[in-house]
This record gives structure tokens, sequence and C-alpha cells, in this order.
């Protein structure tokens, strides 16, 4: 019987791991407020009812729910742009942590303690895994609709499948896992494809963009992520645009600090009557303290000390040809393969596949950063897809700076030697420690 792979390639124990995992979300830092329509306020009772409630903390959600509830009055609250985020004790499983966002980062600027600005750390380097978007039109029961994108590229319109009928049960068939969905084929939508200019529920303002960063606050502490959900394509598109900066000058996002404010910008949006006009809105934007310039400049000028870190580093992270030839004026080789000071590096490499414990005593540390490197390409881990596993593999092993600790650099190369008589153990081992790093 074949058996079933879970998305990390291994056979699977549990109902649960045949289903991808979800980043855990632990509460939710909203982009503005919501206050009462005008129709709304004409109604003493929904007044005071928005105001105790707000007073409490209670969700805008559970406020326009009472509201309706208790004063008949439905669509009673609308959103507001403000210059500040909404941070309530409602909006988390544990509210005390909305108690202490606001006390390491709020501020009063004469209206109270506010969240103008927050630092965020995003858990992933894809930045679609840091903020999911799609089109959507949301009901009483959830989504109607949603977009996802074919491997063309292609944009397409999904909807929930119905649920078969049991025929000898006269019910709907219960359904094992995940909501199946499938393609949208009706009268508006014939072909399946995401069209918002064909679409009635997007020219009736029913379908809308749904995006939401996730992402993690230093000094916040909780097993899970937060949340901030934004339908403004202006976001998202600024949003992406400093995310792919700060990637091309690190090559990576996590590990960056960025800064979550609120910045009045000029956009141009199409009225009633078809035409262009400019109007003022407040826009979530994300800033970063570091210095691209130097990021980007070249290591020519580093002192010796960094060049040296910077070259191990290199090395680590896939055996950098430039960072190899740098490591090798340091240990000149001759024509004959030989180094300039008696050392034949294939020769070390070699020595250390027969012997995983043993160590030469003149073997310098560039020169086992060179045989890890050699042993790293062998196992397929230096190649850009597994590099980033490796490190963090590495990390969670040894700890930060493991590259300059001899002991180390030689326990690692010992477990690479290993690895290449049982590879799937090494795999293991990695694929735990990706894990932990995740939910760390």
């Amino acid at each position: 019987m074949n058996s079933v792979i879970s998305m990390h390639g291994n056979a699977v124990r549990s109902i649960v791991e045949e289903r991808a995992p979800r980043t855990p979300v632990i509460g939710r830092i909203r982009p503005g407020i919501k206050v009462l329509t005008s129709a709304a306020r004409k109604n003493e009772r929904a007044v005071k009812l928005y105001d105790e409630l707000l007073a409490a903390g209670e969700s805008f959600e559970k406020i326009g729910e009472e509201i309706e509830r208790r004063c008949s009055l439905k669509n009673a609250l609308a959103p507001r742009n403000v210059p500040y985020f909404t941070c309530r004790r409602s909006d988390f499983t544990n509210p005390d942590i909305a108690d202490e966002i606001l006390r390491r980062y709020g501020e009063d600027r004469g209206d109270g303690l506010k969240l103008y600005r927050f630092p965020a750390v995003f858990a992933f380097n894809d930045w679609m895994a840091n903020i999911p978007n799609e089109m959507a039109t949301w009901g009483t029961n959830g989504r109607k609709f949603f977009s996802e994108y074919g491997t063309e590229g292609t944009r397409f319109c999904m909807l929930y499948a119905k649920p078969e009928r049991d025929p000898r049960a006269q019910r709907a068939q219960r359904n094992f896992g995940p909501r199946k969905s499938t393609l949208r084929n009706d009268e508006s939508i014939p072909d399946g494809v995401c069209n918002p200019e064909r679409c009635p529920q997007y020219q009736s303002r029913q379908c809308n963009l749904s995006a939401r960063f996730i992402f993690a606050i230093p000094e916040i502490k909780g097993l899970g992520l937060i949340e901030l959900p934004t339908n403004s394509i202006y976001v998202l598109q600024k949003a992406y645009s400093a995310m792919q900066t700060v990637s091309l000058a690190r090559g990576r996002l996590t590990g960056t600090h960025f800064w979550m404010s609120k910045r009045e910008f000029d956009i141009t949006r199409i009225n009633e009557s078809g035409e262009a006009v400019r109007q003022s809105q407040m826009l979530t934007v994300l800033d970063a303290d570091i210095d691209i310039s130097a990021l980007l400049d070249g290591a020519e000028d580093q002192p010796p000390a960094l060049a040296m870190a910077t070259e191990a580093a290199a090395l680590l992270e896939g055996s950098d040809t430039a960072a190899l030839s740098n490591v090798r004026t340091l240990h000149p080789v001759t024509l004959d393969g030989n180094s300039a000071n008696g050392h034949d590096h294939i020769e070390m490499a070699d020595r250390g596949l027969q012997s995983a414990s043993s160590s030469d005593p003149a073997e310098t540390l560039e020169d086992k950063l060179e045989r890890m490197s050699d042993l790293l390409k062998r196992l397929g881990l230096s190649v850009e897809t597994r590099q980033r596993d490796f490190r963090r593999f590495a990390y969670m092993k040894f700890g930060n700076g493991w590259t300059k600790r001899v002991d180390d650099v030689d326990g690692m190369n010992a477990r690479l030697v290993g690895a290449l008589e049982d590879s799937a153990s090494l795999e293991r081992e990695i694929e735990a420690a990706v894990q932990d790093a995740l939910f760390q």
C-alpha cells in the first residue's frame, strides 16, 4: 500500500500532517476604526451602546452585532481612516498582549495612548507568505467567491463546491478535510477567469482586495504571529516595493526589523462619474532602519576581520566563488593543486571523508571551512534553495558565531561526513530544525 507523503517529503503519521500547516495567529491589529453612521447617530440608544462597548474594549464586530440586535439597526458602523492603529484587548487570544503592545510602543499625542508606530519582524523570506492576498467576496458564512492563480499565471474566480448528497441518508455527504473549491461557472463568469471589470460583485463593491500582514513584534511573547488586515492596493504595492528592496540588499527578509506606521498620501481614484479625482488618504507603510547604500556597497573597503567573517559566511551559505577565491589567497594553490604552505585542499577533504572525528592539527579554520564547502556541495546543500534551511539547522545545533569556533566547525564537518553515508538522517534533522525555528 502506498504511503501518503507530507509536504516535507516524509510519510505522514497523523491526519493533522496530511493538511498544509497554517501560520498560528494570536491577535489582530487593525488599520483604523469604525464609527456610527449618520443615520445610527440619530438613535440615542445606539450612541449610548456604542460608547459603552467601545470603553469596555469590545471589538467593532461585537459592537455592530449588539447595536443591530438591540436597536434593530443594520450596518450601523462605517470604517474611518485615522492616523493610528487600533490595538484592542478583544482582538487577542490573550488580552494582556494588547496592553503590552500599547505599553511598549504606544504614544500619547494628546488623545490618549494610541499605537502610531511599532516594529515588525517577518517570519518568511517569500513576501507572499508575509502578506497573503486575494480578491474575495465575503458573506455571513465566510468567503463566497475568492481568487486563485493557475500554474500559467491566470487569476481564476473560485467558490466552494457544494457537497454531494448521500442518496441513502437523504442528506449532504459528510466532508473529510478542508472544503473543496471549484471554478466559478455562471452567466457572469462563464470561463472561471477573475475579471473585475465583468464581475457584478466587484462592480457593486461586494468583492475587493483582501490582504493581511503576518508578523511578530519584538519583545511581545506568544505562541504565534500577529496580523494586520488591509484592502488597499496602494498599501500592498508599497509593502511589496519595500520588501523587494530589502530582499535585494540583504538577500532575505527574515531578521530585518521593519517599522509599521501610517502616512498621508495623495491618491487618484475614479468617482461615480468616471472622472479621476485626487484625495488624501492615510496608508499603512513599511520602513526599515537599515543603510541600503552600505548593504549594496562592495566589500573592498571592509577591515580584514570583517572581510574574513564575510568570507566564512559566504562559505556557509553556499561556497560563493568569490569568497573561495579570497580564502585561497590566504593559502595560495600551486599549479599542481598543492597549496603553497604544503596543504593539499583536495587531499584534506578526502581525509575528512575517511575519518569523521579526526582533525589535522595543522589545518586552519579557513581550511576547515573550505572542507565544509566541499561537503556541502557533495550533499546538495550549497544550492540556493537549501542554504537557508542549512543555516537554521546549524544555528539550532551550535548557536550564533559557530563558524568562528574551531570545535563547532569540526563537529559540523563530522556530521556532514556521516551524512555522506546516511543523508536521510541529516535531512530529518534539518527539517526538524526548520520547524522549530518557525514556531519559536
